[in-house]
């Protein structure tokens, strides 16, 4: 038999090659793809036992944050409490300083009436005019620490509020020199007051800002030694005016001076307290001067280098008031027939005789019930009515007088110890025309009077 040997066709050499590297070009790719999807189990292992280990790191802060949550849920409802606590303690001391107030000026009452009575007499004896004098500023101080306190109770619940109107910056510091005068004079003081002869006009409350310059001028008067010297001076500054009220006495130690205006905030005293006060005062100053608009800072060398308080204010383009009602009111002295109610025996005693010698005819009660009859049974020109009184409230009295009485209606003056704003309001709403806080001013008195149209 023949064997034929076969060799290899050229030809099919190439086709095997492309074929084995099909192959393995297949392999290779799945050998990448296992690779790859090792490598993401391992990565995905890996993170399984990141995710435990964190799990186990994370698991005790996670407690803890609840807790957490837990305690603060707690301390919000604990803060609510103490807020609500505060402001129930807040209320009580408000209501405490008033009828503290109240229960202090009834006595004031009296006493002020009786030493108007007794400036009437001081010619009689050299002395009872110092006698008057001593009284008068005894008096007067007890009044404005009552009102300081009361003060101060409005400052902490920001119930301060103004009656603006346009007032010569004169007007004012008049005013505030007429207050302070009693304490310069006392202890032999030089007060001098430098002003522009040009009229400036603020728009502001007389009241307020007649307290904030007495109140610089008795704390400088307080703190300046005897035969010492005050000074007020008036810049204008373009549209503000600047007052500085300075003095040479015991001046302020530097490291007091940041908080001179904090509330209760009092510089070095002697331990026999010379100088008394309450530390509310200055308080009062900034705050009254801020809400209109303005600005207020001390400034002092130091302890015996005297101080210097600068305020600023806006000046107002408004026009003054006219004065010629005020002028016809004030000539109008014609007698009025005035019920007096008042259940403070001597209070209504003195306050009747000093009515009764300007000319007017004065008829008291002493509780609420007897003195609505008097004013149902004759016409009076003038109803001054305490709130405070045994029977029957003075806006009970007033409001059933109101509704019984046939125009044309008296003028009602309310006279209380009391003088927050809430008082106004409701005095207003019974139908009081005017609110006066004993001490009363018998000057305020006697003007509101003889403005009244007698019947």
């Amino acid at each position: 038999m023949h064997h034929t040997a076969l060799s290899p066709d050229p030809d099919d050499a190439p086709q095997q090659l492309t074929s084995e590297q099909t192959l393995h070009a297949s392999h290779s790719r799945e050998v990448k793809l296992l690779r790859d999807t090792i490598n993401q189990l391992l990565i995905m292992a890996k993170m399984q036992v990141q995710e435990k280990d964190q799990s186990d790191t994370f698991g005790p802060l996670i407690k803890q944050l609840r807790e957490a949550n837990q305690n603060l849920v707690l301390a919000t409802f604990g803060a609510q409490d103490m807020q609500a606590s505060a402001e129930a303690t807040t209320l009580r001391q408000t209501e405490f300083l008033a009828m503290l107030a109240h229960e202090l000026r009834n006595p004031l009452q009296p006493l002020a009436m009786a030493n108007d009575l007794l400036a009437k007499k001081v010619d009689l004896d050299p002395q009872l005019a110092h006698v008057h004098g001593v009284i008068g500023r005894q008096v007067a101080h007890m009044a404005r620490l009552i009102g300081d306190l009361l003060d101060a109770s409005r400052v902490s619940s920001g119930k301060i509020t103004l009656q603006l109107a346009p007032i010569a910056l004169s007007e004012i510091i008049a005013s505030a020199v007429e207050v302070g005068q009693a304490s310069i004079s006392q202890r032999q003081q030089v007060l001098s007051v430098s002003m522009p002869k040009e009229a400036l006009v603020i728009e502001g409350d007389l009241v307020r800002l007649t307290q904030v310059f007495a109140n610089l001028l008795i704390n400088a008067s307080k703190f300046t030694h005897e035969f010492g010297h005050i000074d007020i001076v008036v810049r204008r500054r373009d549209d503000v005016v600047e007052i500085t009220v300075s003095d040479d006495g015991a001046g302020i130690a530097l490291d007091i001076q940041p908080f001179i205006f904090d509330l209760f905030t009092q510089g070095y005293r002697s331990l026999e307290r010379a100088q008394g006060g309450l530390g509310i005062g200055l308080s009062l100053v900034r705050i009254i001067t801020q809400l209109h608009g303005g600005t207020v800072d001390v400034f002092s060398a130091g302890v015996g280098f005297g101080s210097q308080f600068v305020l600023q204010l806006p000046l107002s383009s408004l026009a003054l008031p006219s004065q010629d009602m005020h002028t016809q009111a004030a000539a109008c002295a014609l007698p009025r027939r005035v019920l007096l109610i008042e259940d403070n025996a001597d209070a209504a005693e003195m306050l009747a005789l000093l009515l009764t010698q300007d000319g007017h005819h004065v008829d008291v009660r002493n509780d609420g019930p007897s003195g609505l009859r008097a004013a149902l049974d004759a016409p009076y020109d003038v109803i001054v009515c305490d709130i405070g009184l045994p029977g029957m409230d003075g806006f009970q009295l007033i409001s059933a007088a109101r509704a019984a009485l046939l125009p044309p209606l008296p003028c009602f003056v309310a006279a209380s110890g009391y003088s927050q704003l809430g008082e106004y309001d409701r005095a207003g709403e019974a139908g009081f025309d005017h609110y006066l806080v004993k001490p009363i001013n018998i000057d305020a008195l006697s003007k509101i009077i003889t403005a009244t149209v007698p019947r």
